[in-house]
């Protein structure tokens, strides 16, 4: 979760997709559409291992956008393929 923030913040579209599941997985992923967005912080607020290939975490991440502070509150569900976890989709708080 930490890396794919970071990700974001580093705007690395490759590093995102190569982490993302393919059942969900866009084609391409633009991240110049987001050049207003400065992320800020982010706080994990809890995990929970749903079975040995699922997991889920619930995070806050803000960031500001044309200098107004906002935040995405989401839990992300995460699976394990060959020792490797990916994210696989995300609920909005």
């Amino acid at each position: 979760m930490r890396s794919r923030y970071s990700a974001y913040a580093l705007k690395l579209p490759l590093y995102l997709l190569a982490t993302w599941h393919t059942d969900t997985r866009p084609a391409i992923l633009d991240l110049n559409d987001e050049s207003a967005l400065k992320w800020i912080g982010l706080q994990i607020k809890g995990s929970q291992q749903i079975s040995a290939e699922c997991a889920q975490v619930e995070f806050v991440a803000r960031y500001k956008e044309n200098g107004k502070a906002e935040r995405l509150h989401e839990t992300s569900t995460f699976v394990k393929v060959n020792d490797a976890w990916y994210y696989l989709n995300g609920v909005h708080e």
